[in-house]
């Protein structure tokens, strides 16, 4: 009887030691995730997929009332993905003067990682 209640001391005691602390950390991620979730919907970032939803690109040339002819030949049209400010950024990452001053660029709600 005296080593079936070391055994059981042994298993409890390795259970408390290992056991414990991987549950509450399991639980811990878990809740965490659920609070980032909650957080996304609140700020409108996640369609009912999950997914995450970056702001909607203004476009430079709605603003701008740009023709057709000049649609054509401009690089920030034929890459709406990205602001225009980012298509137009230097090989240094600097901006184009004009970029710093334009609306679209100071209405702009986050800057988008390239």
């Amino acid at each position: 009887m005296d080593g079936l209640n070391t055994i059981i001391s042994l298993v409890g005691g390795l259970v408390l030691r290992l056991g414990l602390p991987v549950v509450l950390t399991v639980l811990g991620i878990w809740l965490l995730r659920k609070l980032d979730e909650h957080w996304k919907q609140q700020a409108g970032q996640v369609e009912g997929g999950g997914q995450r939803v970056l702001a909607r690109n203004p476009g430079c040339w709605d603003m701008h009332h740009c023709s057709e002819e000049q649609r054509a030949h401009c690089l920030a049209y034929a890459h709406p993905e990205k602001p225009c400010w980012q298509v137009f950024r230097s090989t240094d990452g600097r901006l184009r003067e004009g970029c710093l001053g334009c609306d679209v660029f100071q209405q702009a709600l986050a800057p988008v990682a390239t």
